[in-house]
């Protein structure tokens, strides 16, 4: 037998597997065609593209003209610091005391004395103050 070279063809002929380059011709867009049925009617134009919108503000950045002044984190900052006591009224009505461990944008985590932590959702709060005030 000769040593004949492996090919990657299922086949086993090497020449199948050719890079072949997509050609698509280019129309004037002005150019209406035909329909090939015969009936002469023309076919609609192409579309021209959609113009591109403008990108819409975001709601924090649409609120008081786009600047944000984090006086709510400089809060939570300084109550965390402090360790200061307070109340959390919720919208349902509820009231929870203790103090901020720590918050991020969508919620805060209140540590209690004697009871476990909690995770409150800063859309489910109505207010919040020190407590004793």
């Amino acid at each position: 037998m000769k040593n004949q070279p492996q090919s990657s063809a299922p086949n086993g002929n090497g020449d199948d597997f050719v890079n072949r380059k997509l050609i698509r011709p280019t129309l004037p867009k002005a150019e209406v065609t035909r329909m090939s049925d015969g009936t002469g009617a023309a076919a609609a134009p192409a579309r021209e593209p959609e113009p591109k919108r403008e990108k819409r503000a975001t709601p924090r950045a649409a609120f008081a003209g786009g600047e944000q002044t984090h006086a709510e984190n400089f809060y939570y900052q300084k109550q965390m610091q402090s360790q200061t006591p307070l109340t959390v009224v919720l919208k349902n009505g509820e009231t929870v005391q203790g103090v901020i461990e720590w918050y991020d944008r969508a919620c805060i985590k209140l540590s209690r004395n004697g009871r476990g932590s909690l995770l409150i959702y800063k859309t489910a709060i109505r207010y919040l103050h020190k407590t004793g005030d």
